[in-house]
């Protein structure tokens, strides 16, 4: 039997966040929005996709996905299977669309949400939750959904093969320990730039004693005011938690350096987006800077708007990045996911994904889950982000316990709406817009 894709259903989804200071940093004041994609089927199930966008200009990628929908439209799943590179490229490389990106910007977002409700439908076909579609797939498949192009010289197929193939060792081990223990989290809901001191206290607080020992704030606003926050929630959180740090790209180089002496007192574990997101060499400074002002206790972690493929192998190669943040739906979805899931590997990076906004913690934990089982060996340095922010409004919302992801169970990649919310929701006709 043949599974055919029968139509793409395109709705511009918005949450009023923005109201609220929820998701603030020093460059983003917005109201979380998805480009939320459903692909229907003659046999039933449906696929359910969706890129995150900040609110004004989700129109737009919902318009990119309309002029995507002829390459999946009228497909069969068994099809898009049997030739996943081909089709992902249909997408990706769209031989006109593709000179608004190449591969980059709103054109390969709308790429990933279509890609990510295939994706999701080949799970709910299989009967499981995505992150164990993708660890027990054989390594031939894996890496026969992997574009090596542009890549070869960070990563080869025989390589991708060979850390594919080592990862099924112990994975039976290491699912166990998952099962038992869950996936190491860490919480950005303490610190959004825009909550007063008193609310950071207390929400610190609060997450400490619900077991939370890894914890992230935004600075980039006044050096002032980024050091006396850091204190803070250092101070309610003791020397042994971890305290992220994340600038959201605000900080020149030297800027980034110098304010990172400052905040050094408070010992940070990482620095997120100390600059701009593109600047390979400026990352690969800040991180020797760092490196040398704590005597490595401090790294360099980027990547939630890492546009492909590419800029995360040049950000590997300069050693730019001690810890590497991939986003579920930024690229071009699980195929693209997928080759700097491996590259991370091959170069000895640890993945901390990107979360948060509308259903991202939804989406990333299957990829967390599927890097710790199927292709690294340790949990060290190995944490999902975790926002507390909108997950009732999925179908299979994620579910922590004591700081730590609990594996999901359903079928599929978490990531189907609720029809009330989509309706309450949309944008600009329902009941909450108008």
């Amino acid at each position: 039997m043949t599974v055919t894709i029968t139509s793409v259903d395109v709705h511009d989804v918005r949450f009023p966040t923005a109201a609220a200071g929820d998701g603030s940093d020093a460059i983003n004041r917005g109201d979380y929005s998805a480009t939320y994609v459903e692909l229907s089927t003659d046999a039933g199930p449906t696929g359910a996709g969706f890129t995150f966008t900040n609110g004004r200009g989700n129109e737009i990628t919902c318009a990119a996905v309309e002029a995507l929908a002829h390459h999946v439209r009228g497909k069969t799943v068994e099809e898009i299977a049997a030739e996943p590179v081909a089709f992902w490229r249909s997408l990706s490389a769209d031989v006109q669309l593709r000179w608004l990106g190449p591969e980059k910007g709103v054109i390969h977002m709308a790429t990933g949400a279509i890609v990510n409700a295939v994706w999701d439908l080949r799970a709910k076909l299989a009967g499981k939750p995505m992150w164990r579609f993708l660890a027990e797939a054989p390594t031939e498949e894996l890496v026969a959904s992997i574009d090596f192009h542009h890549i070869t010289d960070a990563l080869t197929p025989d390589e991708a093969t060979a850390i594919l193939d080592k990862g099924r060792d112990g994975m039976a081990d290491r699912l166990a320990e998952l099962e038992r223990d869950g996936f190491p989290s860490y919480t950005t809901s303490v610190g959004w730039l825009g909550y007063p001191d008193d609310k950071v206290r207390a929400l610190t607080r609060e997450a400490y004693a619900q077991g939370w020992r890894a914890m992230k704030m935004k600075v980039g606003g006044p050096l002032d005011d980024d050091v006396r926050r850091a204190r803070i929630i250092r101070e309610e959180i003791g020397p042994d938690a971890l305290l992220m740090m994340d600038a959201n790209q605000v900080w020149d180089v030297d800027e980034a350096i110098s304010n990172m002496a400052a905040l050094a007192e408070s010992d940070p574990y990482w620095i997120e987006e100390p600059t701009h997101a593109d600047d390979i060499l400026g990352h690969a400074r800040i991180a020797r800077a760092v490196t040398e002002l704590t005597g490595g206790r401090c790294r360099v972690a980027t990547g939630e708007v890492a546009a492909n493929r590419v800029i995360f192998k040049q950000l590997l190669q300069a050693e730019a990045i001690g810890v590497m943040q991939i986003d579920a739906c930024r690229v071009g979805g699980v195929n693209e996911v997928l080759s700097e899931i491996v590259m991370a590997a091959k170069f000895g990076v640890p993945i901390c994904p990107h979360s948060g906004g509308v259903g991202l913690c939804e989406y990333v934990q299957h990829l967390a889950i599927f890097d710790y089982l199927r292709v690294g060996t340790s949990l060290d340095g190995r944490m999902v982000e975790y926002v507390d922010h909108l997950h009732e409004h999925f179908v299979d919302p994620v579910r922590t316990r004591g700081g730590r992801y609990l594996l999901p169970t359903r079928p599929g990649y978490s990531t189907t709406m609720k029809p009330a919310s989509i309706a309450e929701y949309r944008f600009p006709d329902g009941p909450v817009w108008r």
